[in-house]
This record gives structure tokens, C-alpha cells and sequence, in this order.
């Protein structure tokens, strides 16, 4: 089996989010950058699963700048065999896609993974958009996948239960929970990572789709108010006139 992996870029959670140019881009001084963690622990790491059950290849695929190395290496330390990134600062959905299925295109794969979405934006546009021009099916929010040869039966999350669908070689997938557990590089792979490929591509001929205007931060937090014990009153009287209906 031939898999490609895509991956991209996100702040760590616990980074501080400022903007610049008039709200209309995201300040990245002093951000900690991490792998996306739905491409991480679940797409890569049951990509990496499915290679050591029945061998193959796992190829980690990234567009950016060279900024971007370094979770591509990550990526490589935890097992992928090889990894290409598309040298593009577009930040659009859609040209991201057509970067990716153009490189798709020119290589032969049997399965492309990506995580359901991005922490950042948490938009889940790129891997159906990918599906879509590539003219392959696109299983969604998928959370188990088993193989028998060329066959895919996968399990994914919709409202109210569980839909269990089946589909063949090649597809496109986006992982959610459920679909591996979360590994930690070891020093071996750390050390491999250093020597394993990475081939740099010029971007594929692409226009933006869309444009951000502006980025407005969430509405800062209340004051906590703290009641005491034996005040069920007081309590009472709060949750009837302040608390707000989650």
C-alpha cells in the first residue's frame, strides 16, 4: 500500500493569539508551532499502522514554507518513510487542495489521510475538496478502518449512531478520534528523521478563492463569582438571574 499523509501547521494550544495588519493576519511571533494533531495521532498514526500490518509505504506531504520543516520532521521521526512539502504560502482551502491533488496526480497512491480538521481554523474543507479533484470517494470523520486487500470498511460518527461504510482503492479519508492512538517519537526515530528525504516542490499554478478580512478574538471571560455554602439563597438567586443557558 502506497499512503499519503497530509499534514500542516498549528499553533500549540497554550499560545498566546494576537493579529497584525488590521486584524487581517495572524501574528506568528513568539508562536510555538506544533503537527496538527488530528493529522498527527490519527491520520499518520494509522496510516504508519496499516504499513507495519501488511508493508508498504507512508509519504508525509506538506504545504508551506520551509518554516515548516520542522514538523515535517517530527512527522518522519515517528515513522513515515518519506515526506514532500509544496513550497506555497497560500493559506486557501481550495489551492491548498489543488496543490495537493496535483502532486496526488503525478503520484500513485492507494489511500490519502488527513486529519478531520485543523485546530486553528477548524475548517474540514481540505481532504473533501481534495476527493473532489482527484474524482475518488471521500469517507468523512472517520474513526476505525480495517483492510481486506483492496477493501476499506470504516466506521464514522453521524448524529444519533454509527455508520459503517465500505469502499475501495484509492480514496480519500479524514480521521477523527477513534482512529489510533497518539505516538511519541523515540530517539531511533528522532535520529532516522535527520537522514529520511524530504523533497521540496515549487507550487502548482493556483489562485485563492477566498481572503480574510479580519480575526476578532473571543469576548473575554467573566469574573468568577464564588458563593458560600450555607448562601443556598443567594445561589439560587444567581442561577435565576445571571447564569446564562449553555
Amino acid at each position: 500500500m502506497k499512503i499519503l499523509v497530509c499534514i500542516s501547521k498549528a499553533p500549540d494550544t497554550t499560545s498566546k493569539i494576537a493579529f497584525t495588519d488590521n486584524n487581517s493576519k495572524f501574528d506568528e511571533n513568539g508562536v510555538q508551532f506544533i503537527v496538527n494533531p488530528y493529522d498527527e495521532w490519527y491520520a499518520l498514526v494509522r496510516a504508519l499502522e496499516i504499513k507495519e500490518a501488511g508493508g508498504g509505504n507512508v509519504t508525509i506531504l506538506n504545504v508551506g514554507g520551509a518554516d515548516n520543516d520542522p514538523i515535517i520532521r517530527k512527522a518522519l521521526a515517528i515513522g513515515a518513510d518519506d515526506a514532500v512539502r509544496i513550497e506555497s504560502s497560500t493559506e486557501d482551502a481550495l489551492s491548498v487542495a489543488k496543490q495537493i491533488a496535483e502532486y496526488t496526480k503525478q503520484n500513485t497512491f492507494d489511500m490519502v489521510f488527513c486529519g478531520k480538521e485543523t485546530i486553528d481554523y477548524n475548517g474540514s474543507q481540505v481532504a473533501g475538496m481534495v476527493a473532489e479533484l482527484l474524482n475518488v470517494p471521500f469517507v468523512s470523520l472517520a474513526s476505525k478502518l480495517s483492510l481486506s486487500g483492496n477493501t476499506a470498511t470504516i466506521e464514522r460518527e453521524i448524529e444519533g449512531g454509527v455508520e459503517v461504510v465500505e469502499v475501495t482503492t484509492p480514496f480519500v479519508i479524514s480521521a477523527a478520534k477513534g482512529m489510533a492512538e497518539a505516538r511519541i517519537p523515540n530517539m531511533r526515530g528522532i535520529m532516522a528523521a535527520r537522514t529520511k528525504p524530504l523533497t521540496v516542490l515549487p507550487a502548482y499554478s493556483s489562485q485563492n478563492a477566498t481572503k480574510v478580512k479580519a480575526f476578532t478574538l473571543p469576548p473575554a471571560k467573566s469574573a468568577c463569582k464564588f458563593v458560600d455554602a450555607s448562601n443556598v439563597e443567594e445561589l439560587v438567586s444567581l442561577l435565576h438571574n445571571e447564569a446564562k443557558a449553555i
